[in-house]
């Protein structure tokens, strides 16, 4: 892959970095307390990148995108992150979903379902996780059975963010009980309108409350309600989670890096307690803050792989689990560090000053990094097993 970029492509780089300078909304991260407030400005957002034609950048135009290749995509991605803009409230439909879907959808579910994520009309979230299955996903106990011509979905999912503003949802739901626990599995699309879903918001300790319990008494669906085949949606849904582990690396570098960088400055006026010095004098702290840096510079080049294999037209592979991986860990140890730097002020919220609580929130947000798409233990299985080739 020719990391080079195009004259087109830096003139498209400027362009949407010109466009982010005036509409990407400012300090949105400060309405996390009001989630109505928060919801609207991540929804108002979704809407005005799908008018402006940055949703689905490299999805067919068949399909309602805009029909340019990836390098737009990873373009548009990276100068999101560095203008700090959040990545809209539709991020789960188009980055999860809308893949999955043009890779093993039958031609009408692309049609149909497509369309409207490109153009922010139906809103996604996922159905995945369960009580009592999270990291083995595969345990999952929400039954779907087959009655005539629908589907009677019952069961509970957890962590299903923005499901109160969802239309639509992904869900895997156990179809064969008699079937190993990977087999008998099938992946549904499933309108949250439906009689029988009940949506409870959970408050979370970053003062959030996207995340979610979704409820399934009884809910009837039609019979064609599935993507892929019936009891074949563990490899369906082994398709998203590629996606979800592999996309976005290239704009969450930039995301990390501008988050480097305003720590950075305010080492140069924040003292070290025990001793009274500079933080950025602190040979402690310089050490903590050139490994961030290096971290995330290494980042990026796990992402411009990955991209290299899209761009390619290779199958993405373990380097999914690699990635995800060292991003949730090494942002992890960003959040400890700027906790560390802020010293006793980390202990203020929002009323603090010191950077308006960004950096307790990209703590907090920071340790669920290394839970969501599959627990830092469950991707150094995955890395053990499929890429050194290990006993399970």
């Amino acid at each position: 892959m020719d990391l080079r970029e195009t004259e087109q492509q830096h003139d498209y780089r400027m362009k949407a970095r010109a466009w982010l300078e005036v509409n990407a909304p400012r300090n949105w991260e400060l309405v996390v307390e009001n989630y109505t407030e928060l919801a609207k400005v991540l929804t108002d957002w979704e809407c005005s990148m799908a008018a402006a034609g940055y949703v689905g950048i490299s999805v067919s135009k068949e399909y309602g995108g805009q029909g340019l290749t990836f390098m737009e995509e990873i373009i548009f991605n990276e100068e999101m992150g560095r203008a700090g803009a959040p990545r809209g409230i539709n991020n789960i439909g188009r980055n999860l979903l809308v893949p999955t879907l043009l890779a093993v959808a039958s031609e009408e579910q692309k049609k149909r379902y497509v369309p409207k994520v490109m153009s922010a009309e139906e809103i996604w979230c996922q159905g995945y996780s369960e009580p009592n299955a999270g990291s083995d996903l595969a345990s999952l106990a929400t039954k779907a059975v087959r009655d005539g011509d629908e589907w009677v979905i019952n069961g509970q999912k957890v962590w299903t963010s923005f499901a109160t503003e969802a239309q639509m949802c992904f869900v895997l739901a156990r179809t064969d009980t008699s079937a190993p626990k990977h087999r008998g599995i099938t992946y549904f699309l499933v309108p949250m309108d439906t009689p029988g879903i009940t949506v409870r918001p959970l408050k979370q300790l970053n003062t959030k409350s996207d995340f979610c319990e979704v409820f399934f008494e009884n809910v009837r669906i039609p019979a064609n309600s599935h993507v892929g085949e019936i009891n074949e949606g563990w490899k369906v849904a082994n398709t998203t989670l590629t996606f979800e582990r592999g996309s976005g690396a290239l704009g969450r570098t930039a995301i990390y890096m501008k988050a480097f960088h305003d720590l950075l400055a305010l080492t140069t006026d924040l003292e070290v307690p025990a001793t009274g010095s500079k933080v950025i004098e602190d040979s402690h702290y310089r050490q903590r803050l050139a490994k961030s840096y290096i971290e995330f510079a290494i980042l990026r080049y796990h992402g411009l792989n990955i991209a290299s294999q899209i761009v390619n037209n290779q199958k993405i592979g373990p380097e999914a689990s690699m990635q995800k991986l060292y991003y949730s860990e090494a942002h992890k140890r960003f959040g400890e560090l700027a906790m560390d730097i802020e010293a006793h002020r980390a202990n203020y919220w929002f009323d603090s000053g010191l950077a308006n609580g960004k950096f307790q929130l990209s703590y907090l947000e920071s340790r669920g990094d290394t839970i969501h798409s599959g627990t830092s233990q469950v991707q150094k299985n995955i890395i053990a097993e499929r890429v050194l080739g290990m006993p399970r």
